[in-house]
């Protein structure tokens, strides 16, 4: 395992132990709890054991969670990120790191963000790209020190050492300074390990007056019991110093894990061995070369996993795409999808309810038409009946006068029971008729006979006028359907008919440019003009004692619009009675 993140465990770890100790003066956490949670976490990371650490860490980050610790919690937080590194699972330890930058946003914990920069700082950093690492940790010290974290700036400090030290070392020791500083006033135990890394930046310089001493002073330091981190490497060192260069490869080959060979190759080559330097060198180069594949394998198939998933997902929501470039337009392609499949459901719901208002309405159309039907028939059936059984019976001396008026009682109620069925037929082969039969109309002869032929009942004859008033010429012609016209008119005429007891009854005619013009007056009972659109709905009687089905102005509107027209209610008619107005285009 990579001794940096090693160290990386034990800062993380210790500055936890140092916050929990310092937010813990009223008690709030379980002192004992808490400690062997942090020692499961840190065993299993020591072990590289991914399910004990992982079941772990997430017990230990709930129990944070519960005790609303959350500095410590997303510090738990960071470890994960640590153990995905340690595994060169660069592309993992990447992720989680972007979904706790993500989730410290969405939170607004401006003052824990650091966190998160500092991942990506080691993420970095573990990758080779030592300006951008550089840049996070100094944003991530600028950070400690508006949020007052101070005590936790010295391993930073560290990390930006170990990449300063080959570039800049009077900067990497100016920097070993201010950590050593602040380990003195914050955290005095990490002050002896700052020291040996110092006294290790020493040797790098060439000073060794000063590395002999810093040397004499580690070895007091791990007499009275302390450890450094650099320990090992400080004694590799220090036995080159005295020239012992096959002691130093022995305990470098045996102790030291992270850049094992590049120190080995730096031992032969201050020796003179330039052959075994250089045979140290290819191992190195071989180990970094296995790492970056074995990084690089990782990453891929972290991506390749990722595109996987996103492919079943796109799959399961039928949304085709032609490519996918990044894995940002795939999931605005998801958005679509979804979105695609609520539209259509929401509309799939709009129609079941259409359909479901259909069904009511026409529920409520069959019931009506039961129950005019019903009226309609029995009536004038009673009638004729009735009439029937008086003319047959021998016993009634019944004049010649009173057998004609029953003749004609029983002759039109016949007529009322052949129209009210003309009247449902007509409904029912124009709704479902769908060809067009056009043929050339003479209006003013073809109007005038309508009118002549219209029905009215003997005791109405002497009392109403039936007339047709026309400024059409008498050539004038129209292109339409000559059967639809005429029911048209008979129907209108025919409504004219029984709600007008006395008076006139006219058919006018005229045309415009683009259409001919029909209106039907009468002197009768008239509509209320708030009542102009519903006296077109089908079985709607205005006066429930009138004769018909009340679909006779349905059908005259149906067939009229079936034509390319309309009928409606003209309201501007100041009367008496009403006018209906029929529209044919006349092309």
């Amino acid at each position: 395992m990579n001794n940096r993140l090693k160290i990386l465990l034990v800062v993380l770890l210790s500055s936890t132990v140092s916050l929990y100790a310092a937010d813990n003066k009223g008690g709030a956490i379980d002192s004992v709890v808490y400690k062997e949670m942090r020692d499961s976490v840190h065993n299993a990371f020591n072990d590289a054991d991914s399910a004990r650490f992982y079941t772990a860490v997430k017990k230990f980050e709930r129990y944070l969670l519960k005790q609303k610790d959350l500095h410590s919690y997303y510090t738990q937080r960071c470890n994960e990120i640590v153990f995905e590194l340690n595994r060169q699972d660069i592309y993992e330890a990447y992720k989680l790191a972007c979904d706790l930058s993500r989730e410290l946003a969405e939170r607004k914990l401006d003052k824990e963000m650091y966190m998160a920069i500092n991942m990506m700082g080691h993420i970095y950093n573990f990758s080779g790209n030592k300006e951008s690492a550089k840049k996070c940790w100094w944003e991530v010290i600028r950070r400690m020190e508006q949020a007052g974290y101070i005590e936790s700036q010295p391993p930073i400090y560290m990390n930006l050492v170990n990449i300063l030290m080959d570039e800049d070392p009077d900067e990497a020791l100016r920097l070993i300074d201010q950590a050593a500083s602040i380990a003195r006033q914050t955290s005095p135990e990490r002050e002896f390990d700052i020291e040996t890394r110092r006294t290790l930046a020493y040797y790098r310089k060439g000073d060794m007056e000063r590395f002999l001493k810093g040397y004499k002073e580690y070895k007091e330091g791990e007499a009275k019991g302390l450890t450094s981190v650099h320990g090992r490497e400080l004694e590799v060192y220090y036995l080159v110093q005295q020239g012992k260069t096959n002691e130093a490869i022995q305990l470098a080959n045996r102790d030291l894990e992270s850049d094992r060979y590049a120190t080995m190759a730096e031992i032969y080559a201050k020796a003179n061995r330039w052959k075994d330097a250089y045979d140290m060198l290819r191992k190195d180069i071989a180990e970094t070369d296995s790492v970056n594949s074995i990084i690089l394998s990782s990453s891929m198939q972290g991506i390749q996993d990722e595109v996987e998933k996103y492919e079943k997902e796109r799959e399961e929501a039928q949304r085709h795409v032609i490519t996918l470039f990044i894995i940002a337009s795939l999931l605005l392609m998801l958005v679509f999808a979804l979105f695609y499949i609520v539209q259509v459901r929401r509309r799939h719901m709009r129609e079941m309810k259409k359909a479901y208002r259909r069904a009511l309405e026409s529920d409520k159309l069959k019931t009506a038409f039961i129950q005019n039907v019903s009226h309609e028939v029995r009536t004038p059936l009673n009638v004729i009946t009735g009439f029937a059984q008086v003319m047959a019976n021998p016993e009634n001396n019944l004049t010649q006068e009173e057998r004609r008026s029953m003749a004609d009682m029983m002759v039109h109620n016949t007529y009322r029971i052949t129209n009210m069925i003309n009247e449902v037929l007509m409904i029912a082969v124009h709704e479902s008729a769908t060809e067009r039969r056009l043929t050339a109309i003479h209006c003013n002869a073809f109007f005038s006979d309508i009118v002549a032929n219209v029905h009215v009942e003997m005791e109405k004859k002497k009392l109403l006028k039936l007339s047709y008033d026309s400024v059409l010429d008498d050539g004038f012609t129209i292109q339409s359907e000559e059967r639809l016209l005429k029911l048209i008119l008979v129907q209108l005429l025919d409504n004219a008919v029984k709600n007008t007891s006395v008076g006139t009854i006219t058919l006018k005619a005229s045309a415009t440019d683009t259409e001919l013009i029909l209106a039907v007056e009468d002197t009768g009972c008239g509509v209320p003009p708030h009542e102009e659109e519903r006296i077109f709905e089908r079985f709607v009687k205005l006066d429930q004692f009138k004769e018909g089905l009340g679909i006779g102005l349905t059908s005259s509107r149906t067939m009229a619009q079936r034509l390319g027209g309309d009928v409606r209610l003209d309201t501007t008619y100041q009367g008496p009675g009403a006018r209906f107005v029929v529209t044919i285009p006349l092309a």
